[in-house]
């Protein structure tokens, strides 16, 4: 079934809310130098090699032996830090290889992120993902710290729709249920019914059993949606501005050189991609579609770094990478989630009263049976 309908900001009388605005990275508060760690040494030494080839191997197919010395002191001193600390790791799929696969402890799509988050029986949580992300955790462990290595990783989604949206758009069609995607913030969260994620969106979307449902932000996601089920689709005006740079005569140019590849996309991608695509689907179904095919060749229509982590899985398969970054997620490095281990920063908070109304809407996802 088509749209049935598509708004934005620029429907209510103001101007669309753009990109994350890049703010300068916060100093060092003295709070955060009074709980430090000692800073460990971080010279690449014949005990850091010991100490770290077990995870080289892990990776080798995609970091080089030059990278690994620069690598590996900072990789060591996480995983004693995160010890220390008391603290677990959660990366999402986008993450560089080092990450996700040398000091994570869950990796995953958003859903799974999210899911885990409610498990964990750390004192401390590290998002190794976008800002969104650290708060959805916020909002599943409130009593736990939560810590984002750099702040400044937006989501274009995130911040093209805000809780005030949600409230105009409920006024504008009273008694339709809003679904909002993972990839928006807590106050955002706080005013919708349920949120979804690529994975469930479809049942999501059906779960609320009526005929018109609003789901937001992402314009593309809600199309793919539309496409899927029968329910009346609204949709916002958002798009992910690492998916929304591909197109269709970019896929078909693949095809054309190489009748036999396999080409798996990303439901955030525009129509002209998805129609190009031999399978759609989340970052967790991407990953068990390759597993479950077993592919000779196949192209990832998808963030950069999940193609370098998947290879590092699977290091005999051919992976194409039409390769966008996401320039948030490239905030999280190493040195930086070594920082925020030792100072504890940057913590994520959120406000009690928007906790208390946007778990509901995430633990109403969560326990959703499909």
């Amino acid at each position: 079934m088509a749209l049935a309908g598509i708004y934005g900001p620029d429907n209510f009388g103001h101007p669309l809310h753009g990109r994350p605005e890049s703010r300068p990275r916060a100093p060092l508060s003295a709070l955060e130098r009074g709980r430090a760690l000692p800073m460990p040494s971080l010279e690449w030494t014949p005990e850091v090699e010991r100490a770290t080839a077990h995870l080289y191997e892990r990776v080798k197919k995609v970091i080089t032996p030059i990278e690994w010395p620069f690598m590996a002191p900072y990789i060591k001193a996480i995983n004693e830090a995160k010890r220390e600390r008391n603290a677990v790791i959660l990366a999402h799929n986008y993450q560089t290889p080092e990450i996700f696969h040398c000091v994570s402890d869950i990796g995953g799509d958003s859903l799974q992120l999210a899911i885990e988050a409610t498990k964990v029986k750390a004192d401390v949580i590290v998002q190794c993902g976008v800002h969104f992300m650290a708060e959805t955790s916020k909002i599943l462990s409130p009593d736990k710290t939560v810590l984002i290595p750099d702040s400044r990783a937006g989501c274009s989604l995130a911040s093209s729709v805000t809780g005030a949206d949600v409230r105009l758009l409920r006024e504008r069609f009273p008694g339709v249920p809003v679904v909002a995607y993972v990839n928006t913030s807590a106050e955002v969260k706080a005013e919708v019914d349920i949120c979804c994620t690529s994975s469930n969106a479809v049942n999501v979307v059906e779960s609320l059993n009526s005929d018109t449902v609003i789901l937001l932000p992402d314009q593309y996601l809600a199309r793919y949606v539309a496409s899927q089920t029968k329910v009346k689709i609204i949709a916002w005006k958002g798009a992910c501005e690492v998916h929304e740079r591909f197109t269709g005569d970019e896929l078909r140019s693949y095809r054309e050189a190489d009748p036999s590849i396999s080409i798996i996309a990303h439901p955030e991608c525009p129509p002209d991609v998805i129609a190009e695509a031999d399978f759609t689907g989340s970052t967790a179904h991407m990953i068990n579609w390759v597993r479950n095919n077993n592919p000779a060749r196949v192209v990832l229509v998808t963030e950069c770094s999940m193609a370098d982590n998947m290879q590092a899985e699977l290091p005999d398969m051919e992976i194409v990478r039409p390769c966008n970054l996401c320039p948030h997620m490239k905030r999280i490095t190493l040195p930086k989630i070594l920082d925020s281990l030792i100072y504890l920063r940057e913590e994520v908070t959120v406000d009690p009263m928007i906790i208390d109304r946007a778990r509901r809407s995430v633990e109403r996802m969560i326990n959703l049976k499909n």
